[in-house]
This record gives structure tokens, sequence and C-alpha cells, in this order.
């Protein structure tokens, strides 16, 4: 990791770095203040960790009090495992290693992220939005991966925990990143971009995801917008205008945004959409009135075209060519739990289940509208919708009803109002379960051979169970 030496590291998150007695140098000093006899603390990590397991030789193990787990209590294991120093909030009895000691790891975590991050002269692409973050980061660094060396966010790692792990996994030879960040909090996105200080930036949308903390979604926009205030001023932003509350941004550091959409007053907008069912869409994307060129979707729904668009306007700002833009979009492969479309025995699944809010739901119940054969929506809670999440939950059984699914499983409290509204919809099948365990034990039996299966609802609901099962 370059320049992450243990003295840099601790200055960075302005610790105090202890070495043991006995080790060459070895000395007490603050990282800011008196001169420090190098040699005990000029080795360069090799990696930064919270999960003491994944600690290796020349790695720095950051230990973080859990509400389960302590890391101190871990110390001394990944000295063992040849770990090259530790960050902490208490100073160990007996120093098995250089230690730097800070007032708040979580902190010392971000602070030492923004530093690396200050070592790599590369752009950053940020994404954030209430839905379709993930789905777009996939589609954006497939498309820039088609010119350079490019780094993503792995997994949901896109918090403040997430993200400085996705900045400390970057390779040194990486030409591009792009980054995923997800916030439910107000000033949440503001210590995201002071971490990865975007060059771009994009939106995908403003939908009802988190009303429990920011109110509505002007208050979402507010959050969500915080993003632009350590960007890279001369960078770029990139927002779907298509989305009634994204519209309304006109600048942004003096700059208009790029609009891409499905509409054709956006820059960058797509006509001759031709769904393919499960397999996708063909269409034609446009930017102005400059040029036009055809790409093949290889995932599901209208959202994906819309995604599509978002990684054309990122791939036109950083150099990249309608060839190389359409080779990127047609490789681009879902991620698990994200309208993942799966072939089990005798069944057709959509793993959509890593989280829901009613934006995302109506979503994927229109791409299992593609499928083929019987359409079967497994539902389950939507959480953080705040005081409107009842009306929210029966929005979506009517939603169901109307709109060609043939039988609704669902479970948990909430979606009992689910189940309601799609009975008084007209929809005779349909069936709610008090929580996913009971769901488990029983929805074989209301599965038939050639059905097409949408499994989706919030994260803490456990859905990936009914995936694993019925895979």
């Amino acid at each position: 990791m370059k320049n992450m030496t243990l003295w840099n590291i601790a200055r960075a998150c302005q610790g105090r770095l202890l070495i043991p007695s006995g080790s060459k140098g070895a000395e007490s000093c603050p990282a800011r203040g008196m001169a420090v006899i190098r040699s005990a603390s000029a080795q360069q990590a090799k990696g930064i960790v919270l999960d003491s397991r994944k600690a290796e030789p020349g790695f720095v193990f950051v230990a973080t009090v859990g509400e389960r787990v302590d890391g101190h209590s871990f110390i001394r294991q990944v000295f063992e495992k040849g770990a090259i120093g530790v960050v902490c909030e208490k100073e160990p009895e007996e120093l098995y290693g250089p230690c730097i000691v800070v007032k708040d790891s979580f902190e010392a975590l971000r602070k030492i992220a923004a530093f690396y991050r200050s070592q790599m002269e590369i752009p950053v692409v940020g994404i954030t939005g209430s839905v379709g973050k993930t789905s777009t980061k996939e589609f954006v660094a497939s498309v820039l991966a088609q010119k350079y060396k490019t780094h993503k966010t792995m997994g949901n790692f896109n918090n403040e925990v997430g993200v400085p792990l996705t900045l400390f996994a970057m390779p040194e030879d990486a030409e591009c990143a792009v980054v995923e960040m997800g916030i439910n909090h107000f000033g949440e996105m503001t210590r995201l971009s002071e971490i990865a200080k975007p060059d771009i930036c994009v939106m995908t949308n403003i939908g009802q995801c988190h009303l429990e903390y920011l109110g509505d979604r002007d208050g979402i926009l507010r959050a969500k917008s915080e993003i632009f205030t350590n960007m890279n001023p001369g960078g770029s932003v990139c927002v779907n205008g298509d989305d009634d509350k994204l519209i309304t941004i006109s600048e942004v550091h003096g700059k208009a945004p790029v609009r891409f959409g499905l509409s054709e007053h956006n820059d960058i907008y797509a006509t001759d959409i031709v769904s393919r069912g499960l397999l996708g869409s063909t269409a034609v994307i446009h930017v102005r009135e400059e040029q036009s060129f055809a790409v093949q979707i290889p995932l599901p729904g209208m959202h994906m075209v819309l995604n599509a668009l978002a990684a054309t306007a990122v791939g036109l700002q950083l150099g990249l060519n309608a060839e190389q833009i359409a080779a990127g979009i047609a490789c681009v492969e879902a991620v698990k739990g994200r309208s993942r479309v799966v072939e089990a025995k005798e069944l057709v699944l959509i793993d959509d289940c890593y989280n829901a809010n009613p934006v995302s739901m109506k979503a994927a119940i229109d791409m299992l509208g593609q499928a083929l054969g019987r359409k079967v929506a497994v539902l389950g809670d939507m959480f953080e919708l705040g005081e409107n999440e009842v009306q929210m939950h029966a929005k979506i059984g009517a939603y169901a009803a109307q709109n060609g699914v043939d039988c609704l499983l669902c479970a948990g409290k909430l979606s009992e109002n689910m189940a309601e509204a799609a009975k008084e919809a007209g929809m005779t099948e349909v069936y709610h379960f008090a929580d996913t365990d009971a769901l488990l034990a029983e929805i074989c039996t209301y599965l038939k051979p050639g059905d097409s299966v949408l499994i989706k609802a919030s994260h803490g609901m456990a859905y990936d169970r009914i995936v694993e099962k019925l895979q």
C-alpha cells in the first residue's frame, strides 16, 4: 500500500504510536510532535483489516468494539500471525507489537482511508441513490474495465466501514475505482465523501427508503446530495433526469449535471427498447444529437436500461468510445441477491433478496411479469419506511395483484397488509406467514414445476435462506 507506513498511518489518524521496548528504535511518542526514530515504524502495510481472521503477515489490524465481539481481545493473535501493527482504542497491558492508540477506531479507520485515497491519483466514481446502486456500480465498472484496470466495491461494502475497506483493497496499479456509497442518516454521506473524494458522482434516483431517519424524499435528496461536499470541484455529476427530485439539481460547482434517462429531454437516453424477457433487452442509446449506438443489456427489467445509460454517461466522461461502452454493457453480470436470474431444477428464480423498498419492489414485480410460466412473488417486510409503512406495504400487494402475479407468498408483520391488499385487489392465491422460518417450512408445497419465482424483502428478513433452499 503506497506510503502506508505505521508512521504515516499514525499521523493520518492522529494516533499515539507505541513501539514495544526491545524493538529497534523503541520509543513512545505522539504521532504529531517530536521526531521518532523511524526504523521501527517505516515498514509499509500490505493491507488493513477489521477482522482478525483476515490478518496476514504485513497487515495492520484495526481493533473495534462491536455489539458481540471486542477486537482488542485479538491483538496478541494478529501479531502472532505476522501483523506489523494494530490501531486500538485501549492501550494494551503488554505490547506484543507496535500499536497506534486512538480515541475512536471507526473514526481512525475513516481518516486512514482518506489518507490512502489521497495517495491514489486516479479517477474515483461515487455512486449513490435510493435504488439500484449496486447494479449501477456493476454496469459502470464493466464499462470502464474495457479501457482501464478498474477497482470496484465488492459485495455490500458501501457504508462508513465498507467504503474504507473498499479503498484499502484497491491495488496500487488500479487506473480507476467505482465506489458504492450508501447511507440512512444525515451527515453520513458527508463523511463518505471525505473518504472517497469522488471525481464523478452518479445519483440513480430518490425513492422511499430510510424515511424513518430522513423524513421524506426531499430529506433523502438533501442527504444524498452531501456526496457533492468533498467531490473534486472540477469533476462531473451524472443524474437520472427522469427523477422528479434529481431534475431539480441544476448545477454543482458551477457545472450542469449530465442527465440520463428514458425520456428524450435527457443528455443521454434510450429508444427502440425491446424486452427479451429474463434474458434482458436491446436498445439504442443516444448521446444528445451527437451519436447513437445499439446495445445488448443482459439483465432483465427496464431499470437495467437506466443502469446502462448511467454507465454510458460515466464512460463518456472518462474517454471511452461507443464500441467500448456497448461491449462493457453486454458483458455485465448480476450480483447475488440483486436481480439475479437462477435456474433451479424445475423453477426459475429471480434472486432480488438483498434489500427492498417500494420503488425496487415495483421494479422487481415488473421484472417477474416478463417471465414465463406461473408467476409467484415471495415478498417480505420492507424496513425503515417511517409512519406510512402500512400503506406502502398495502400498495405493493395491490400492485402485485394488478400486474400479473399469480401467487403471493409473504412473511412478516408488515407484509400482512400486503397480503390483505392483494386479496382485495382480486388475487386468490395469497398466503401470509408470521416470519421467514414459517415461510421456509412450507414454501415448497405452494410451488409447481415451471414456476417463475421472485424472492424479495428487506435484508433483515434473511430471504437469502429462501433462495438457498429453492436452489
